[in-house]
């Protein structure tokens, strides 16, 4: 038996060669032994390097939520590589931060229609016991919290979510032709959906607000947007 991949790709072309195949072999074994558990790095790192998001530097965010003892104890985890929407689409805390930061972003200057759509991949992970419906629910709510930082999921993006769960181990050779596996009701499913939403969301933020500026190939620029900026920004608004 062999395992196999799930391997998912967001379009760099603004910053990376990608024609040049740099990456090699040795390159992905390293990068499979060097994961681990732990803090999660952020921003403009491994997959996340090349990405745009709103107009600024993107990448790598994640964020998650555990539940009270009384709605199960559960964890839900958010990891993001955003690669997706238009300076003037961008909201934080229900601020049109894209439409106050600047008129004219110099990275949407140089970009075709095509190249601005972009897209994003939202991997949701849980110990809730989840059957592949309600996975498939929780992906669907995803949407919810990449809508709360302003994107529309325009013609040509190509976001996409994937949930799995870790609570049911199946045997790949088991001993009874009958196993059992935990299930949790639909009934209990609101705090899921809701801590989903949420970790989506600030995913998304802690990918831009932790990204650096980048320089890429034929010296293309994507600047990190200014944490000054922001803060300037939310601040007025909350006046």
């Amino acid at each position: 038996d062999t395992l196999t991949p799930v391997v998912a790709e967001c379009d760099d072309g603004r910053l990376n060669d990608i024609q040049g195949r740099h990456v090699s072999e040795a390159d992905v074994v390293s990068a499979l032994n060097g994961a681990s558990s732990g803090v999660v790095e952020e921003g403009s790192v491994g997959a996340g390097t090349g990405m745009v998001s709103y107009g600024f530097k993107g990448g790598i965010g994640t964020s998650s939520r555990r539940l009270p003892e009384t709605e199960g104890g559960y964890t839900i985890g958010v990891l993001v590589n955003a690669n997706h929407g238009r300076r003037p689409e961008l909201v934080v805390g229900g601020v049109p931060v894209g439409r106050l930061y600047e008129t004219v972003p110099p990275v949407a200057q140089a970009l075709s229609p095509a190249q601005s759509e972009g897209s994003i991949i939202v991997i949701i992970a849980t110990d809730a016991p989840l059957d592949g419906r309600q996975l498939t629910r929780l992906a669907k709510r995803a949407a919810l919290g990449l809508a709360r930082t302003g994107s529309t999921a325009r013609h040509g993006s190509g976001d996409f979510m994937l949930a799995f769960s870790t609570a049911n181990i199946i045997p790949h050779y088991p001993k009874e032709p009958i196993f059992q596996q935990m299930h949790l009701a639909d009934t209990h499913l609101n705090p899921l959906i809701t801590a989903t939403v949420e970790a989506t969301e600030e995913a998304i933020l802690n990918a831009l607000t932790m990204a650096t500026t980048v320089v890429g190939r034929d010296g293309h620029r994507v600047e990190a947007i200014s944490l000054t900026r922001l803060r300037a920004i939310l601040d007025h608004q909350a006046k």
